[in-house]
């Protein structure tokens, strides 16, 4: 749900036991929609996110690591020079609208200032205003007076709040009265929606729940009514929570009944805007990845057309060479002028005749001549196609294998290294810069009857997997389709069937094949797995195998 006036109340003062008195040591910018400040305050750093964007406007304070542009936006330098080392007096919501606002005392050798960063927070029209006195010093999106008649936001004007909407302010009491007299009977939700101004649909359905459950008729004592979501709206107390369907969050709550309980408003924002941000981000990345190899793909396969083209063309190259040795055996019976010939074709058993187009300008020894140039150019055509196309099979294949695991990637863990190896392949550009050395990425991990089971998560992982593996650990692939290497830890122990099928049912599950059923799965020792030299990443040869027969399973990994 979006952060409306009623979880802003309960943010607001959160934000201000946490952050009220702390000092600004650091602002980074790290999207165009979002500005992050670094404060010092009850005896540790914490950061304060202040998110615009239409689908995640927020104000909540985060422990997830932010990475800052090289270069500073406008908007960020300008709260740099006035913000840098200010001590933030207060946090505090504006009146019961979508909107906070964060005093800060600014001193310097020679001046002192206060200044106030207004945070709106109201879908498509968030922003951020820089104040002083009143006065707009900057705004992260600002307007003219052209754009917005009513509300100019550049630096020199006079700051207004936003104009309000045709609802009723919560707070006024008899102005709510009047608007529940309106109610006819329907979605009781939708009308507090519909009338109340600062509330969110997914607020007002459970205010509805919690004051009129179930009404289906006009209001009968709208005082009551009135007085019961004044106690609701206004009440201290919290039960923050994020609602999960199916494991995802998809909602958090300040006060809600069920869900996964959190400790604060902000805690239960923080997790659920923080998951909803993985998931668009992994979401995108994907999309982008994928198109990077469907491209790749494309490429190849219109590779392959235009050789399959040719070597189509080349069909007749026997032919051509039969009919230059049929000339060639009856020279003495053909002469200069003939446009063509029957011949008795003695290559083929019935011994048939043939008719073979001859040019009347050439010689007969000419026209052999020019039916064997003809064979040989299409000979040397198909010498030259046949390794072109085992190539572009296997650049298929390998282009295949990359799709599969981008479509087993499940979080963007798993991407990291399919990202390295699209760079590795010139589908990407190489880093700018290089990082410092990171952590290799662990392989998903299980564990079955205390055997540890490994699974790679893409290409370079499966060749990382049968290096690190011992000869005697068991290796798993799927047969016929592109699957993760799995491999069963042994430790010279003998390795009980029960653990065998585990393996392969999450080998089956890591694979193309993972929504069928009765699914082959070969297996061996590692010492019979043997990587070709050169060979592209993920690709192996084995031998010595079994195969075993299971159902795709999603077994539980270890964290």
């Amino acid at each position: 749900m979006p952060q409306d006036a009623f979880t802003l109340r309960f943010i607001a003062d959160e934000l201000h036991k946490m952050l009220a008195g702390g000092k600004v040591n650091k602002i980074i910018q790290p999207s165009r929609d979002e500005v992050d400040f670094l404060l010092y305050a009850g005896g540790k750093t914490r950061k304060l996110i202040l998110n615009t964007n239409a689908s995640m406007a927020r104000a909540c304070v985060s422990e997830i690591p932010r990475s800052a542009p090289d270069v500073a936006p406008n908007f960020c330098m300008l709260l740099r020079k006035h913000l840098t080392g200010a001590t933030l007096v207060c946090v505090a919501q504006e009146g019961f609208e979508r909107i906070l606002s964060f005093t800060f005392d600014c001193t310097s050798e020679f001046t002192r200032a206060r200044r106030i960063l207004y945070a709106e927070l109201m879908g498509k029209y968030s922003n951020l205003v820089l104040t002083e006195d009143e006065i707009i010093t900057g705004a992260l999106k600002v307007s003219s007076l052209q754009e917005n008649f009513k509300r100019a936001l550049f630096p020199g004007v006079k700051y207004l709040p936003p104009a309000p909407q045709d609802k009723v302010n919560p707070t006024d009491r008899s102005a709510v009265c009047e608007r529940l007299h309106a109610f006819g009977g329907g979605d009781l939700a939708a009308f507090f929606f519909r009338n109340f101004s600062g509330l969110a649909l997914p607020t007002c359905r459970l205010l509805a729940q919690a004051v009129a459950s179930e009404q289906t008729e006009a209001f009968q004592n709208v005082e009551k009514i009135e007085k019961a979501i004044h106690n609701y709206l206004f009440s201290n107390d919290i039960s923050p929570a994020v609602q999960r369907i199916n494991g995802e969050a998809k909602d958090f709550h300040a006060r809600f009944p069920g869900g996964d309980r959190c400790k604060s408003v902000n805690d239960a924002a923080d997790i659920y805007y923080t998951e909803r941000e993985q998931k668009r981000d992994f979401d995108e990345q994907k999309r982008r990845l994928e198109g990077l190899v469907a491209t790749r793909r494309k490429k190849e396969e219109k590779k392959l057309s235009i050789l399959l083209e040719r070597e189509r063309e080349c069909a007749d190259m026997e032919q051509n060479r039969i009919y230059g040795e049929l000339i060639t055996a009856n020279l003495y019976a053909l002469r200069k002028g003939m446009e063509g010939c029957e011949l008795v074709n003695y290559y083929d058993e019935q011994s048939p005749s043939v008719r073979i187009s001859l040019d009347k300008t050439l010689t007969p020894a000419q026209n052999a001549q020019k039916y064997f140039k003809k064979y040989n150019k299409q000979k040397r055509t198909i010498a030259a196609i046949h390794p072109q196309k085992a190539e572009v099979y296997a650049d298929l294949d390998y282009t295949a294998s990359m799709q599969s695991a981008l479509a087993r990637a499940e979080k963007r863990l798993d991407l990291a290294e399919i990202e390295q190896e699209l760079r590795a392949t010139g589908l990407l550009p190489p880093e700018k810069k290089k990082n410092k050395p990171t952590d290799p990425i662990p392989f998903r991990t299980f564990d079955c009857m205390g055997f540890r089971i490994f699974a790679g998560r893409n290409n370079l992982q499966n060749d990382r997997l049968l290096r690190s593996s011992a000869p005697n650990d068991l290796w798993f692939h799927t047969q016929k389709y592109h699957s993760a290497h799995v491999l069963i830890r042994s430790e010279g122990k003998p390795i009980p069937e029960t653990v065998v099928l585990f393996a392969a049912e999450i080998c089956a599950y890591f694979s193309d094949a993972k929504e069928g059923d009765k699914i082959p799965v070969d297996y061996c020792e590692r010492k019979f797995v043997k990587k070709p030299p050169k060979a592209k990443a993920g690709f192996v040869l084995y031998t010595d195998f079994r195969t075993i027969l299971v159902t795709p399973v999603r077994h539980e990994e270890i964290v």
